[in-house]
């Protein structure tokens, strides 16, 4: 009996550390850094130094919690236009990535064994090399005489670009909406490709066989069988481009022109440009809880799901 509540009481140990490890390693970077943020956006800046929100004087609490900063956000319109634009560009450069790196997952998954390795090395070997390189590269593909600029010229590519409003004039392509969405969607395609590979090559392929025998044709055994049971990692693959695109900063720097404004570009101004540092912070804010909400609703509607089909 000793020896039995002695190995629960190791299991249990040993299962509580697993647990544990994750949750203070979010707490370490995430919510400690958040409560910090937090704190900077609701205090008063005195030169370099902030006043502190809690204080303790002659026995008197007091609390000091300024609040400018968000009522200013609140009626700003140029801040809701720069979050509606990230959220624009993100959700578009996830539509793009979905749709670029669902048949290439799917065709790696399918390709022999043998060859998925090298595949594999493929999607990630633009890793290989500095993520600031690879977005100054597309400055000299897309700019003048750039290998791009000159094929997309030629095959009058940049006169349907004009007509669909991502470029405004022929020929002109750095510093528009397209570069801006080339290089999102170059950089984080991989991050769509990967989960979804990793779904679609678990999946049994004896399913599909039954469907054929069914009756059903491979377009809808496709739509009926192969999209719902990849659906894990079309989500994963959505979380992994849209939220750090909502917060890019470096390629609409880059590639994107002053009429591209992203959250990422304001936040940077409010902290080194404007030296405010309770707006900067109370946008990051907002900026976070725009992305946390939403995802913590929906995971929770999926674990509610989840306990019904069980």
């Amino acid at each position: 009996m000793n020896a039995g509540g002695a190995q629960w009481r190791g299991l249990f140990r040993g299962r509580t550390l697993v647990i544990a490890l994750p949750y203070l390693f979010l707490l370490a970077f995430f919510l400690l850094p958040f409560l910090i943020v937090g704190k900077i956006s609701i205090s008063d800046m005195q030169g370099v130094a902030f006043r502190d929100v809690l204080s303790f004087k002659d026995g008197i609490i007091t609390l000091a919690v300024k609040v400018s900063a968000y009522a200013f956000l609140a009626h700003d319109s140029l801040y809701l236009h720069t979050y509606l634009s990230s959220l624009g560009y993100a959700a578009l450069t996830t539509l793009i990535c979905l749709f670029i790196g669902y048949p290439f997952a799917y065709f790696m998954a399918r390709a022999r064994s043998s060859a998925q390795p090298a595949l594999l090395m493929l999607v990630m070997l633009p890793f290989w090399t500095s993520f600031l390189l690879r977005v100054y590269s597309w400055k000299g593909l897309l700019g003048a005489g750039g290998l791009v600029s000159d094929a997309l010229i030629a095959t009058g590519a940049d006169r349907l670009l004009v007509a669909a409003g991502l470029i405004p004039t022929p020929g002109l392509f750095m510093n528009t909406s397209f570069s801006l969405m080339v290089g999102m969607v170059y950089n984080y395609v991989p991050f769509m490709i990967l989960p979804l590979y990793a779904t679609l090559s678990k999946m049994d392929l004896r399913l599909l066989e039954a469907a054929a025998d069914l009756g059903a044709t491979p377009w809808v055994a496709f739509w009926r069988i192969t999209v719902p049971l990849s659906k894990a990692g079309i989500i994963a693959g959505a979380m992994l481009v849209f939220i750090p695109c909502i917060g890019e900063y470096v390629i609409p720097e880059l590639l994107g022109g002053p009429q591209n404004l992203m959250i990422g570009r304001v936040i940077w101004d409010e902290f080194f440009s404007n030296n405010d540092w309770p707006m900067a912070a109370t946008v990051s804010v907002v900026m976070i809880l725009l992305i946390i909400v939403p995802l913590a609703v929906f995971n929770k509607y999926r674990a509610e799901a989840q306990e019904a089909r069980r």
